[in-house]
């Protein structure tokens, strides 16, 4: 595959780029597959489709910062992240809008998820035991367009391994994540409690939140179109962004949806700390670690920049400044340093413009 070659950048360049390359290409594809997903045969499945991409367009305008790594071919890489972000979007949907409360469903929907990232994987029947299935081809066209990316990357035989374990932890997470209220928190806590053996600093809600983010995904995806990568350096990056650049984004999410939360008795990892202090702390320590972590990392000012926009971008949002947490957002961005607050500000503009 011919890719671009991207010099290293400043942060004004990198969020020029973002804003004035990389989200047109965004909302074309996103374009591309709502006209797709209007016209679903069955009419619940296709409002789910609809409104997961009318909703949640943040989430792929967020992970399609990474079609600017270095080396990395702009349009393909946003054909990948827009197809994989619609994807997750589309069955976080799906387990969570339409009344359905089944275990067996939810996993072999999630099955899309894993198999998107195996190139010569023949699809599954992902509906097999879900009440709604006409999507005429829906799904599967989101999983085939990611495998045939997948199949230009020179390197991704080093990285799919781990890229398939974020996807499985991602769909167990989905599938614990909106069982009932009476069996959910049990299920979640089994399935997490033997893996915090390999992650001793993190407690278990933190684990989840951070089986939540794709982002790892991506990051692996963009530094597959290296040839000379090495296994070292996926090592890294997996360790660098699982748990805590992962983690750091799914809490940051979580943190400015409390009281939404709260008032719709919704499932709310921020909320399992004792204490807004503990919230606090907490927080800004996955902060400290994601940027000692990026220190490490082939572009860290990339994967510095990735942090930070994490900041920005979630702490923009007007739920950012509910009473509860206006204090420790205002924390959080005060202690970040300059270039938080400039893409704070920066966030805050855009959305008064309705580009973010």
């Amino acid at each position: 595959m011919k890719t671009v070659v991207v010099l290293p950048m400043n942060r004004g360049r990198l969020i020029y780029s973002f804003v004035s390359k990389v989200f047109p290409l965004v909302k074309q594809e996103l374009n591309r597959w709502q006209q797709i997903a209007v016209q679903l045969p069955d009419t619940n499945l296709s409002q789910q489709a609809t409104e997961s991409i009318r909703s949640k367009t943040f989430h792929c305008q967020g992970g399609s910062i990474f079609a600017l790594y270095p080396g990395v071919n702009e349009v393909e890489a946003v054909r990948f992240i827009v197809a994989y972000q619609t994807m997750s979007d589309y069955l976080d949907n799906l387990v969570d809008s339409l009344e359905v409360q089944d275990e067996l469903a939810f996993a072999q929907l999630h099955l899309a998820m894993q198999e998107a990232l195996i190139p010569d994987t023949v699809p599954s029947d992902y509906y097999l035991y879900y009440p709604y299935r006409e999507d005429g081809g829906y799904l599967e066209q989101l999983v085939t367009t990611c495998q045939e990316s997948l199949r230009k990357l020179p390197s991704y035989n080093l990285v799919q391994e781990e890229a398939i374990k974020f996807a499985r932890l991602y769909s167990h997470l989905q599938t614990y994540k909106h069982l009932a209220l009476e069996e959910r928190e049990a299920k979640m806590l089994n399935w997490i409690n033997p893996q915090l053996r390999e992650y001793p600093e993190i407690k278990p809600w933190e684990f989840a939140a951070a089986t939540g983010s794709t982002l790892g995904i991506f990051c692996l995806y963009a530094i597959a179109f290296n040839p000379q990568l090495t296994t070292r350096q996926v090592q890294a990056i997996s360790q660098a962004y699982f748990p805590w650049i992962c983690g750091l984004h799914i809490l940051l999410d979580y943190f400015i949806d409390l009281r939404e939360d709260r008032e719709t008795s919704q499932l709310n990892f921020v909320a399992y700390y004792e204490h807004m202090g503990m919230t606090f702390q907490r927080l800004h320590q996955f902060v400290e670690n994601s940027l000692t972590q990026t220190e490490s990392l082939d572009h860290p000012k990339f994967h510095r920049a990735v942090v930070q926009g994490l900041l920005a971008m979630y702490l923009s949002d007007e739920k950012g400044m509910d009473t509860d947490i206006r204090s420790i957002t205002k924390q959080l961005i005060r202690g970040s340093g300059l270039g938080v607050n400039l893409l704070y500000w920066m966030c805050c503009q855009m959305r008064k413009n309705r580009s973010l």
